[in-house]
């Protein structure tokens, strides 16, 4: 007896069928790939680590990071200690890297859980950096990235990304001409702490004045910025603890 592809019931089952073949097929392909986005996930964390510190192949405009071949070795050269702050405590973890904060985020809105917050220590030219990573809300998605500080918490680079910015306007977060701006912000006001606002019309367009907590910000961005200046102050503060440690 032949099928009755025009009915009802026809329809039903063939759609099913293709959404159990289909479903069977991305799960085969997430499963075999999932230590393949596992890697790329950790040498673009390495590779954002280093970049805040000065630690890339940019020339006069461009962002270009450590080749994946490098990444590695320069990731264990140049950074020359990971730390998991606790409270007031702080141990020593070389997979540090690897904590997701923003897991952390959320699993400290339980008031008993003690957040685990992953620092980076570099040594660069006889230099040493304190690199922070931030994330928070864009206009869209998340944003996030990596901050890094002089022992006087002085920025000396910082490197942004986003989940989904406008192209041309939020997006430039994580173009050179708004991240350079960044080097040598204050986030300290002696021993308050200020972070650094992305202001609109801060008489400071060239970016010269180094001791009034804000940039300039990216015009037709406005959401963007306010969101990246929240999340550095939301985040760098919970690292104060461990920083006046350093002065004592």
């Amino acid at each position: 007896m032949a099928r009755n592809t025009e009915s009802n019931g026809y329809t039903v089952a063939f759609a099913t069928a293709m959404v159990l073949i289909v479903g069977a097929l991305l799960a085969f392909v997430a499963s075999s790939l999932k230590e393949k986005i596992a890697e790329n996930k950790r040498i673009e964390k390495q590779q954002n680590i280093l970049y805040a510190m000065g630690v890339n192949n940019n020339d006069e405009t461009s962002v270009e990071f450590v080749s994946k071949a490098n990444v590695e070795s320069d990731f264990s050269k140049y950074i020359v200690k990971q730390l998991v702050i606790t409270g007031a405590d702080f141990v020593e973890d070389s997979n540090a890297y690897l904590i997701d904060i923003k897991v952390e985020a959320e699993k400290a809105k339980n008031p008993s859980y003690k957040r685990r917050l992953p620092l980076f220590i570099g040594e660069k030219d006889n230099k040493e950096f304190y690199i922070v990573p931030v994330r928070g809300k864009g206009l869209w998605d998340a944003i996030w990235g990596y901050v890094a500080l002089d022992n006087q918490l002085v920025i000396q680079g910082v490197y942004f990304d986003h989940a989904g910015e406008t192209p041309g306007l939020g997006s430039n977060i994580k173009e050179r001409f708004f991240m350079d701006d960044f080097a040598g912000e204050h986030i300290m006001d002696g021993d308050e702490f200020k972070g650094v606002d992305v202001a609109k019309g801060n008489a400071d367009p060239k970016n010269l004045r180094k001791d009034d907590f804000a940039v300039d910000a990216i015009a037709g961005a406005t959401i963007t910025g306010n969101g990246l200046a929240a999340m550095l102050k939301k985040d760098l503060q919970l690292y104060l603890p461990y920083f006046k440690t350093l002065k004592q």
